[in-house]
C-alpha cells in the first residue's frame, strides 16, 4: 500500500513538472519592441494573453513553439484609420489587414456605429458597406463593439465616436448651428461614449453632415473629449485649395479644447497644391514645439479613395443621400449640376478637379449589379461607353445606382507621400474595410491601400527606398499610436503587456495589390498572434477568432451612459480586470 502510495505521488510529481510553462514561445527571432530601438536576438514567452517573459528561454517548455530564426519579431501593428466594422460583421477574419501584420482596427472616422436612434437603427439596412440588417440590434457605440465581438473576430477593435453621428442622431442632416440645448445633448452623447471607453471624437468635414458643423460647435465636443484624456481626429474641411486654412481650422479646435489631436491622411491635393505640404507641415512642427499633441496619419499610395460626392457641391448633397439621389432625378437639377461640375465657382473644391480629368477618376464601388460592368473602369471610359460627357456620366451613375460609388482619385505625388512617411509624428492607417478576398468582397474593387498599406510601408519605403529605419517604422505602426490615441499595455513587447505579435520576413514583406487587381494579400508575414491566440501561423489564417474591444482611458466600466442606453446587454465590458484603460 505504501508502495502504491509512492508511485502516485512520483506520478504526481513527473506530471506536473512536464506542465509547459508557457503557452507559446517565439525563438530566436530579432525582437523590435516597438519603442524604435535597435532590435535584439531573443525569445518570447506568452502566457494565456500575456507577454510574461523575454530572453533566453531555450529551456522552457511551451505548448506552442515557434522557431522564427531569421525573421523580425515586432507588436502587432496598429490601423488607426479603418472601416473594418461593419465588413467584420459579415466575416470577422480581417484577413486583408491579418497578412499586413494589423492586430487592432480603430474606426470612427467622422461615422460610428453608435450611438443611434430609432430613425439611424432602422438604417442599417441600407448601410454604407453593402452589409443587410433588418434592424441595428444595438444602439450604443460600446453595444455594437461588443455585439461584435460576441459573434466573433480574429483582430482588436476601438472607435472614435463619430461628430457626424451625433449630429445626426440630433439635427438629422439640417444645415444650421445648433442651440444651446442640442448641443448640451451632443455633448452628454460623447461624454457616454467616452466613458463607454471611445478614443476621442472624430469628425469628417467634407462630407454631409458633418461639414454642417461650425468651429465652436467642434471645440465643445473635442473639450468633452479632452475631459477623458480623449483625442480630437479630424478629416479637414479640404486637404487642397483651402489646406492651409482648414489644418488652422484644426489646430485651434486642438490648443481650445485641451484634447490631443490626429490629422487624418495628411496631404495636399491636386497638382496646384502639392507645394504646400511642406507648409502644413511647418504648421504641425511648430504647434508640436508649442507643446499641442498632435499627430497625423497617412496611407502610402498617391491616390485617395471616397465617392462621388466628394465631387459635387454642397447644395445637392443637403439633406443626405437619399435626397441627393432623388434631387438628380429632377432633370432641371441635372442640368445645372453638369454645367457646375464642368464650370466650378472658386470656392467650390472638387477631387474630379483636383484630378485633373476624368482619366485619373478610377469607379471602383457600385451597389447594383446592373453597373457593376463599370467596376475598374476610369471616368473617362465610362462616358466614351456611355457616350455622354464625364460629368453626366458621373450624375446618371449616382442616379442610377443609389450610392456614393466608391471612387479612386489620383490627386498626389509620389514624392509629397515618400515625404510623409519620414516624418517623426506620421503613423499610419489604411481608410479601408478589412475583408477576406472570397465571395462577396470580390464584387467590387478596392483601393490597394485594403490589402497592402503597411506591408508597402515596410516593403517599399522601408527595404526598398530607404526613408526609414525598419525600427522607426514599427515604432510608428506600434507605441507611437498606442500612446497618442490613449491605448495601455499594447504597441510595446514588454512583460505584463498583450500578447498581440506578428513575425515576418523583412526580405519579403511586401505589397501585392494593384488598382486593376486590388484583391490580393499581401506576402512576408508569417504568424500573426492576437491575445496570446495564433491567428496566423505558417502564412495560413487559423480560423481563430479572439479580438477583444479596446477601450480608450475615459472608460469607467458598463452601464454608466445616459443618452442613448437601451439594451443593457449582460455581456458588455472586459471587466475590470481587463480594461484597456490606465
Amino acid at each position: 500500500m505504501i508502495r502504491v502510495a509512492f508511485l502516485f505521488a512520483a506520478l504526481l510529481i513527473l506530471t506536473c513538472s512536464a506542465a509547459p510553462e508557457y503557452d507559446l514561445v517565439l525563438r530566436g527571432g530579432l525582437v523590435y519592441d516597438g519603442t524604435g530601438t535597435a532590435p535584439v536576438r531573443a525569445d518570447v514567452g506568452v502566457k494565456n494573453d500575456r507577454v510574461v517573459a523575454i530572453g533566453d528561454l531555450s529551456g522552457a517548455a511551451a505548448r506552442h513553439d515557434f522557431d522564427v530564426a531569421g525573421l523580425a519579431v515586432a507588436p502587432g501593428f496598429i490601423n488607426v484609420l479603418s472601416w473594418a466594422p461593419l465588413p467584420l460583421l459579415q466575416d470577422g477574419r480581417s484577413s486583408s489587414d491579418l497578412f499586413q501584420g494589423i492586430t487592432l482596427e480603430v474606426c470612427g472616422e467622422g461615422w460610428s456605429e453608435g450611438p443611434l436612434n430609432d430613425s439611424m437603427r432602422v438604417k442599417e439596412v441600407h448601410d454604407r458597406d453593402g452589409v443587410v440588417l433588418q434592424e441595428a440590434p444595438w444602439i450604443t457605440l460600446d453595444e455594437f463593439l461588443e455585439y461584435l465581438v460576441e459573434r466573433g473576430v480574429s483582430c482588436n477593435v476601438a472607435s472614435f465616436v463619430g461628430a457626424s453621428t451625433v449630429r445626426e442622431y440630433v439635427l438629422g442632416y439640417e444645415n444650421r448651428a445648433p442651440t444651446g440645448e442640442e448641443l448640451a445633448r451632443k455633448s452628454d452623447l460623447v461624454r457616454d461614449a467616452m466613458t463607454d471607453g471611445a478614443l476621442g471624437v472624430a469628425s469628417a468635414l467634407i462630407y454631409t453632415p458633418g461639414m454642417y458643423a461650425g468651429t465652436e460647435e467642434l471645440v465643445a465636443l473635442a473639450s468633452v473629449a479632452a475631459e477623458y484624456e480623449g483625442v480630437y481626429a479630424s478629416h479637414l474641411r479640404s486637404e487642397g485649395n483651402r489646406l492651409l486654412e482648414a489644418l488652422d481650422e484644426f489646430l485651434h479646435i486642438v490648443r481650445e479644447s485641451g484634447a490631443r489631436g490626429e490629422l487624418y491622411h495628411l496631404k495636399a491635393s491636386g497638382r496646384a497644391n502639392w507645394p504646400k505640404l511642406e507648409l502644413a507641415i511647418e504648421k504641425i512642427e511648430a504647434a508640436r514645439a508649442e507643446g499641442l499633441a498632435v499627430a497625423a496619419d497617412m496611407y502610402c499610395y498617391e491616390a485617395a479613395w471616397t465617392g462621388l460626392d466628394a465631387s459635387m457641391p454642397e447644395w445637392v448633397l443637403a439633406g443626405g443621400n437619399e435626397a441627393w439621389y432623388d434631387r438628380l432625378d429632377d432633370p432641371a437639377i441635372a442640368d445645372r449640376l453638369e454645367h457646375e461640375l464642368r464650370n466650378p465657382a472658386p470656392d467650390f473644391e472638387s477631387f474630379y478637379r483636383m484630378a485633373g480629368s476624368a482619366e485619373a477618376v478610377l469607379l471602383v464601388g457600385f451597389k447594383t449589379k446592373e453597373y457593376r460592368e463599370y467596376t475598374g473602369m476610369t471616368l473617362a471610359e465610362v462616358a466614351r461607353k456611355r457616350g455622354t460627357s464625364p460629368e453626366r456620366a458621373m450624375i446618371d451613375l449616382v442616379r442610377g445606382d443609389r450610392s456614393r460609388i466608391g471612387t479612386v482619385y489620383f490627386v498626389m505625388s509620389e514624392e509629397n507621400v515618400e515625404r510623409k512617411v519620414g516624418l517623426p509624428f506620421m503613423s499610419f492607417g489604411s481608410d479601408e474595410r478589412s475583408v477576406v478576398p472570397e465571395g462577396k468582397a470580390l464584387e467590387s474593387h478596392r483601393h490597394p491601400r485594403a490589402y497592402g498599406n503597411a506591408a508597402r510601408l515596410l516593403g517599399h519605403f522601408v527595404r526598398d527606398r530607404g526613408v526609414v529605419s525598419l525600427e522607426e517604422a514599427v515604432r510608428r505602426l506600434t507605441s507611437f499610436p498606442a500612446r497618442h490615441l490613449g491605448i495601455a499595455e499594447r504597441g510595446e513587447i514588454r512583460t505584463g503587456y498583450h500578447a498581440d505579435l506578428v513575425v515576418f520576413d523583412p526580405a519579403t514583406i511586401a505589397d501585392r495589390a494593384t488598382y486593376a487587381e486590388p484583391h490580393q494579400l499581401a506576402t512576408g508575414v508569417r504568424h500573426v498572434i492576437v491575445n496570446g491566440v495564433p491567428v496566423i501561423r505558417d502564412g495560413v489564417h487559423t480560423g481563430a477568432l479572439p479580438g477583444r474591444v479596446v477601450r480608450g482611458p475615459g472608460y469607467r466600466g458598463r452601464g454608466l451612459g445616459s443618452a442613448g442606453r437601451g439594451l443593457g446587454s449582460a455581456e458588455r465590458g472586459l471587466g475590470s480586470a481587463e480594461r484597456e484603460s490606465r
